[in-house]
């Protein structure tokens, strides 16, 4: 049957109606909120090519973890930017690193209300900007999943709820879950950036981190974008080594790899809608060619649609009084 019969129009008449027949719903308890940590601030300071975002003192991130709660958004990931970098990263898995303080403020306000995520990568430490330990112009794989390890024990005794590495080093996760179960935090999940790809789309976040390599690029390690086989054993290698989650990064231009990893695969996908994709619509916004509302609701929709079960997005936190309108 066709039209004049089929009329496709009488399903979309009313709001209540479209909201009935919406299979994709958005819930601010399904997004996550980036917040950057750094060590030496006193204020705020604004993230120029990050509209609306800043780096901030330790003494905030507790208020700005409680604003995120006020919106329904149950979880943050943090970054941090020390005061000290090296060539060994001694900053990351330091007892009181700057990450290590923040978790412990943020458990100690919120308690089990908020679920804090950290971040397990070196480069925001390293003196050179990669993820990794250097020798002779070349990142050493084994070398740096020692240091994994070490950080994220480093974030289990002080309190964290999961732990999400992102150096894309070959047994990263093998290293990680090995170190937490031996120092008895065999309960501490593990997400893995198990799909992170060499992007463009990066850029303004290594503003925010202050994590521009000084040499080279990160290809060797992150992944070539245009091979999504390489996506797929990239996960299932990370599963088979304990990962309790999946992250696929970026988001908008993988959208595809988003729906393999679902279909695939039987653990919850998490989708990371990086700076790069935030600061195109902020900015885009700023210039009035775009209604902002409108097009985070179809980003975060089309994440949703594509099979993400969870979404870290830098829209986050004010979201909730649009989020579902139509």
């Amino acid at each position: 049957m066709s039209f004049p019969t089929v009329r496709m129009r009488r399903l979309r008449k009313t709001q209540a109606l479209r909201d009935m027949l919406n299979p994709i719903t958005l819930n601010p308890a399904h997004l996550i909120y980036p917040i950057f940590v750094e060590e030496n601030l006193k204020t705020p300071t604004p993230i120029e090519s990050m509209p609306g975002y800043s780096r901030l003192p330790l003494s905030m991130v507790v208020a700005e973890a409680k604003a995120a709660l006020a919106q329904g958004i149950k979880g943050v990931l943090l970054f941090g930017i020390p005061a000290k970098k090296d060539e060994t990263a001694t900053s990351a898995y330091a007892p009181e690193g700057i990450i290590q303080q923040a978790i412990r403020l943020l458990k100690k306000a919120c308690g089990d209300e908020l679920v804090i995520i950290g971040d397990v990568c070196l480069c925001e430490y390293m003196s050179h900007g990669h993820c990794g330990i250097v020798k002779d112009n070349e990142i050493q794989n084994d070398p740096t999943i020692a240091l994994l390890a070490k950080t994220a024990v480093s974030y289990a005794q002080a309190g964290i709820d999961i732990v999400a590495p992102s150096a894309m080093m070959d047994g990263q996760i093998t290293a990680i879950r090995e170190a937490l179960d031996e120092a008895g935090y065999d309960q501490i999940p593990i997400i893995a950036y198990a799909a992170k790809y060499a992007s463009g789309f990066y850029g303004p976040f290594r503003d925010a981190a202050e994590s521009t390599p000084k040499f080279g690029n990160r290809h060797s390690y992150q992944m070539n974008p245009g091979n999504p086989q390489e996506a797929l054993r990239e996960i299932e290698l990370d599963i088979a080594e304990g990962a309790d989650m999946v992250m696929i990064k970026p988001a908008l231009a993988y959208l595809d790899i988003i729906t393999l990893a679902k279909a695939s695969f039987n653990v919850p996908v998490v989708a990371y809608n990086v700076s790069g994709e935030y600061s195109m619509v902020k900015a885009a916004a700023q210039n009035g060619w775009i209604d902002e509302q409108t097009i985070i609701r179809e980003i975060l929709i089309s994440l949703k649609r594509a099979g993400a079960d969870l979404i870290i997005t830098y829209h986050a936190k004010d979201v909730k009084s649009w989020l579902t309108q139509s």
